[in-house]
């Protein structure tokens, strides 16, 4: 089934790996085949990864774009979850499910969990 997606001006998206960013006026897509797709609202910049959770968030978004590349992505993934895990224990049950959703293969669902981490971990920060 088609997926159809409409960009506002300028805004950008990650269509099979390829980041797109739109021209001045907006636009109409159909995606017809099954190929990784991130809007530019969950995009998350190697930048802006600047959180133990948000560098989590980063490397599963790199498995669901660049899955050739999986390899070198889990190496990073998994001391990064034990990290979180060893240092705010709390997020054992993000951490437990995205990990689980990773090993399932199922990025795209991994990355849900992944955002309400790293929404869980500025709720953290805020305590402090």
């Amino acid at each position: 089934m088609p997926l159809k997606i409409t960009l506002k001006p300028r805004e950008r998206l990650i269509l099979g790996g390829a980041v797109v960013r739109n021209g001045d006026v907006g636009a109409r897509l159909t995606v017809e085949n099954e190929v990784p797709i991130l809007r530019g609202h969950d995009i998350l910049s190697q930048r802006e990864a600047d959180t133990p959770c948000r560098r989590i968030y980063f490397v599963v978004q790199l498995m669901y774009v660049d899955e050739r590349n999986l390899d070198e992505h889990l190496k990073l993934y998994w001391p990064l979850v034990q990290d979180v895990a060893t240092a705010a224990p709390s997020t054992a049950s993000y951490t437990s499910e995205i990990s689980r959703l990773v090993v399932a293969r199922k990025y795209y669902q991994a990355l849900k969990v992944a955002r309400r981490l790293v929404d869980y971990e500025q709720e953290l920060f805020q305590h402090i």
